[in-house]
């Protein structure tokens, strides 16, 4: 299978720049497997197609505002830092730019109460540096720091909460999780009030998820590896409603990432943790996932392949091509899709 099969053609004026309000006006598409059925929708209208019984997974990650500005401490050359991973109290993984005034030794300055030394530089150009401030870093990052928004949008995000999801609470994230994007406290209420289990899991999303499919041969792909999390309260409450018949519907490929790298077999999940690589695409047989609520994507990316594993390439895109000729906004403050 080749990387071109999953193009598709997206003016750029289709791609949201910012987040609707309230949360929940976002259009939806849903869309039956079996009946092949199409139904244009409000994301409010969810609840509509959940059933008592349903178990709805999340993912609680939280994304920091990761992205900083500062000036190199000899020089006052500029420089900008994304943070990525935790390595332990003070050193983290970053990718900077420019790189070549970021070599070993190099020190930096973010305002008056951070500063970074760069350690050593990986194969891929990312850098491990050590952190030196006084207080609370997460305190100097809420300061200091801007939401990691993808390349593709635009505009600065005025309320830095809206690229979280209402239900984040575990700190890590490089990107969004985007379709748990579209939910309110509200509208959570109603889910649960139909009968419908949430069940939390966790997956840090890594900038991976932008980096294009630059092989060919889609096999020949490396997934980028990410850290996830199934607790026991979780893999309880999924197994049980695979072992009753009841469905288990996630919120977002990185849910659906989670449980199939935690699966291992049909029907069941461990409780466990740990990094995944994990690279769904056709023909794939999933081990717990019923059903997906996401986002549209980009073509050629992981995502849409993941997607189309689900459906089928060519359902999938010709889904696409209707949400086009349909004017939906597509990406990260996007409209979702049900697939049921």
């Amino acid at each position: 299978m080749r990387t071109s099969d999953f193009w598709y053609n997206l003016p750029e004026e289709l791609i949201a720049q910012h987040p609707v309000e309230p949360r929940d006006s976002s259009r939806l598409l849903v869309y039956d497997r079996n009946t092949k059925k199409v139904e244009h929708r409000i994301f409010s209208d969810i609840v509509e197609y959940l059933q008592k019984g349903d178990v709805l997974v999340v993912n609680n990650t939280r994304v920091l505002p990761a992205r900083i500005y500062g000036f190199k401490e000899l020089t006052g050359g500029k420089i900008e830092f994304l943070l990525l991973k935790r390595l332990d109290l003070t050193h983290w993984e970053v990718i900077l730019k420019p790189g070549r005034i970021a070599k070993p030794g190099a020190v930096f300055c973010f305002g008056n109460k951070l500063k970074a030394r760069v350690d050593s530089i990986g194969d891929d150009g990312s850098r491990i540096v050590e952190f030196m401030y006084e207080g609370t870093f997460e305190t100097i990052l809420e300061e200091l720091g801007k939401m990691p928004l993808p390349p593709y949008i635009k505009e600065e995000l005025a309320d830095k909460s809206r690229y979280n999801t209402v239900y984040s609470k575990v700190d890590g994230s490089a990107a969004a999780p985007t379709a748990g994007l579209h939910f309110t406290q509200q509208l959570l209420e109603q889910v649960k009030a139909k009968g419908v289990e949430i069940a939390e899991v966790l997956l840090h999303v890594g900038l991976g998820t932008f980096r294009p499919v630059k092989v060919d041969d889609v096999t020949a792909h490396h997934m980028h590896s990410e850290y996830y999390e199934v607790s026991p309260i979780a893999a309880d409450a999924i197994n049980r409603a695979k072992e009753e018949g009841r469905r288990v519907i996630c919120v977002g490929t990185t849910s659906v990432r989670t449980l199939e790298s935690a699966a291992d077999r049909v029907g069941h999940v461990e409780a466990k943790s740990g990094n995944t690589d994990i690279f769904i695409y056709p023909p794939y047989t999933f081990k717990v996932v019923d059903a997906l609520i996401t986002n549209f994507h980009l073509p050629e990316s992981t995502l849409i392949m993941l997607v189309s594993a689900l459906c089928s390439r060519e359902e999938i895109l010709s889904i696409y091509d209707l949400a086009v000729k349909e004017r939906y906004r597509f990406f990260s403050f996007g409209d979702a899709m049900f697939i049921k």
